[in-house]
């Protein structure tokens, strides 16, 4: 089966589409197929492309899967700010110039967001009690 959009639907991007996957993992009961993923998705996405989010997904660290037959049952082992993270590391991770990268990041931040950011820091320098 194939999807079949209308004239003038909205394609969904691929992070989008990834986010909507693991939403719907972190919904289910336990470890389920990609089938179950694809019924709940709804809107006529194709199967295939379920598995190829689904495989993304899990060479990203965003999910854990297990043999079950001929396929998989697929866990969300992150949430949607974890998928997030995956995606700005990876992008981080592909330049050779971390410090401008990073640079460049913080700089484009609003006030209340750079304010944040450096909250964040200082609980995660924070030496724990007992140390």
């Amino acid at each position: 089966m194939t999807e079949q959009r209308g004239f003038g639907a909205r394609r969904r991007g691929q992070g989008e589409l990834e986010t909507q996957v693991l939403a719907t993992l972190r919904a289910a009961p336990g470890p389920v197929v990609a089938g179950w993923v694809q019924e709940r998705l709804g809107g006529g996405l194709a199967y295939t492309t379920v598995v190829t989010i689904l495989t993304r997904l899990h060479a990203k660290g965003a999910v854990a899967r297990e043999r079950s037959g001929r396929s998989f049952q697929w866990t969300a082992v992150a949430d949607e700010a974890g998928l997030a993270a995956l995606r700005m590391r990876r992008v981080l991770d592909s330049e050779t110039d971390r410090e401008a990268v990073l640079a460049s990041f913080v700089n484009t931040l609003s006030p209340g967001d750079e304010r944040l950011l450096r909250a964040l820091l200082e609980t995660a320098e924070a030496p724990e009690e007992g140390d």
